[in-house]
């Protein structure tokens, strides 16, 4: 069984007191997190970071004091563990663009039950909803 890892986050930003989150729509036909895998000699913060810039055009605060993993088989054989932190978005008025190859069709923000509703995958879906609870406690809400 092949083992890999691939670090990520659940980005968010602030206006008037409501939180909205970032959603990709991928061009395998999901809607899904931010996330990619780990590059030789990377830390899983520094892929993060890597991997939020290069699909999103975004400047952002990680937060690592969340870590949340979720463990898949994506193919046969293969055994894929995702970290996934939290992002704040550090200008609101920065415009997100998807700046990665073909496999991100859009991406947007939405408050949490939009983007809840829309996420494909329950361990995204999960992912988002423990990310939801510390954000709110973080920025007291």
């Amino acid at each position: 069984m092949k083992k890999e890892i691939s670090s990520g986050a659940v980005i968010y930003k602030l206006i008037n007191n409501k939180l909205y989150f970032l959603i990709e729509y991928m061009s395998l036909g999901h809607i899904s997190l931010v996330k990619g895998h780990q590059e030789k000699n990377e830390t899983l913060s520094e892929t993060a970071l890597r991997e939020i810039k290069e699909e999103t055009n975004l400047d952002v605060l990680l937060d690592t004091n969340f870590s949340h993993t979720i463990t898949y088989s994506p193919f046969e054989g293969i055994i894929k563990d995702v970290i996934f932190y939290v992002a704040k978005v550090v200008d609101n008025n920065q415009k997100a663009y998807d700046n990665h190859d073909n496999e991100v069709i859009k991406i947007e923000f939405h408050p949490f039950n939009e983007a809840y509703q829309l996420l494909t995958h329950q361990s995204d879906k999960e992912t988002l909803s423990l990310a939801y609870e510390y954000i709110k406690k973080k920025e007291r809400l």
